[in-house]
């Protein structure tokens, strides 16, 4: 195991961000996936489903139709706690996947750049329980994975945990469970939510989505203030493409149709709407709002800011 880069940078890297009602959203970006996650990921999204949308390029795809990817997590502070939704791919971690094997990015320097230093954070919302959304809940100190978030709460939905709980995992997956999520339940850091069909707020401001097929019990996280809305994604879409093809699933989607039915449905209810939506892979500008077009829908993207760093 490596140990992880300093919790603080010589020159803070900038750390873009949205403004919602009176938060403020920051994206913690960790690293750009390369060109063959896409192929490998939204297989049925080929070039030249891709050259039918114009929209998508230059920003969400390349010139020659491959999507373009990310790994970053979101910080804001509500009602006095400061929260972090996902904690992305993580470092020196061993993973099967070449992409987010032995990773050494300056993820923490940037968190602690937008001002949530990990022993500040009070809140870490995980949208389901996939390599790529846990990697940072630990990192490694004297041999051993311990929090990296020691003062904080770890908040998942009961029916995604207890899924895994009941799954014949292989050995990729149980090594990720031994340093990215046992360690935290060891800890007694981990609270199980119930998440009923409407949602549940786990603070006044902030809920949980059910949007399961991705994973059973994935959640979207729902920002509200001052009469302003967010949503944040997980993996119910991993990239805009899909918003022009509500049907185009994702390689690992446990329950494909339901996968399918959870974007739709999501979809139709924020178009047209003010609601600022933020994905967790989405390459920048990352945000925009929904807006109906023809039978689908199209991203019109929200342009982030640079606020001062902490």
């Amino acid at each position: 195991m490596l140990t992880t880069p300093p919790t603080e940078a010589t020159n803070p890297p900038a750390v873009p961000a949205w403004t919602v009602g009176d938060l403020t959203i920051h994206r913690i970006d960790e690293v750009g996936l390369p060109p063959e996650t896409g192929p490998w990921l939204l297989p049925e999204a080929t070039p030249q489903v891709v050259a039918q949308h114009d929209w998508l390029q230059p920003d969400f795809a390349d010139q020659n139709g491959v999507l373009r990817l990310a790994s970053h997590s979101f910080a804001f502070t509500l009602g006095g706690l400061r929260v972090l939704v996902d904690t992305g791919i993580g470092n020196g971690k061993p993973r099967a996947n070449p992409a987010w094997h032995d990773l050494h990015t300056d993820y923490l320097q940037r968190l602690t750049a937008a001002g949530f230093a990990p022993d500040l954070v009070d809140l870490v919302v995980l949208t389901h329980l996939h390599a790529d959304h846990v990697g940072w809940n630990t990192r490694s100190q004297d041999g051993a994975w311990v929090p990296t978030f020691p003062n904080a709460r770890y908040v998942v939905s009961r029916a995604e945990r207890e899924f895994w709980a009941g799954y014949a995992m292989d050995e990729p997956r149980r090594q990720m469970f031994r340093d990215s999520v046992h360690p935290v339940e060891d800890a007694g850091l981990l609270d199980l939510v119930d998440v009923p069909p409407q949602g549940t707020d786990i603070a006044a401001g902030l809920r949980l989505v059910p949007t399961p097929g991705h994973t059973p019990g994935h959640v979207a996280v729902g920002i509200s203030s001052h009469g302003a809305s967010a949503l944040i994604t997980g993996d119910c879409l991993h990239h805009p493409v899909q918003f022009a093809h509500p049907a185009l699933g994702s390689c690992v989607d446990i329950n494909p149709e339901q996968a399918r039915v959870t974007r739709r449905a999501l979809l139709s209810s924020l178009a047209g709407s003010e609601t600022t939506l933020l994905g967790t892979h989405f390459p920048p500008p990352t945000a925009g709002r929904v807006i109906a077009d023809k039978d689908a829908y199209r991203l019109a993207p929200i342009p982030a800011v640079t606020p001062p760093t902490a």
